[in-house]
């Protein structure tokens, strides 16, 4: 089975801790630390959440999904960058996902505040 795309790249993410900061943009983030990281998913957050308003005017428009589509990846991209800072793997993050499947949103959000 092929591996998933975002355990490939969390791997060379990891490889990326012991690199130059000046030839690699991921380490110029780790060297930075979290808060730069922070403002750099926070940043994609928004330019995604952008591309999602300027769709719903234009759902038709090819060209805004496209722009939508490398939003979300870049969105990913920085939230794997995190996970990664932080050694937290993706399939930690994957089996929370499974354990809320299934469940109700508004179940779930309730049993992680008892």
């Amino acid at each position: 089975m092929k591996e998933h795309i975002l355990n490939s790249l969390y791997q060379v993410l990891l490889t990326r801790k012991g690199a130059d900061a000046g030839e690699s943009y991921v380490a110029s983030l780790y060297a930075k630390g979290a808060a730069k990281i922070t403002a750099k998913v926070t940043e994609e957050a928004g330019e995604l959440n952008a591309e999602s308003l300027r769709l719903e005017k234009s759902l038709g428009d090819e060209k805004i999904r496209t722009a939508l589509k490398n939003e979300a990846a870049d969105l990913l991209f920085h939230m794997m960058v995190m996970l990664a800072y932080h050694d937290v793997p993706p399939d930690d993050v994957f089996t929370v996902l499974e354990g809320r499947f299934g469940k109700s949103g508004h179940a779930e959000k309730a049993e992680r505040k008892s």
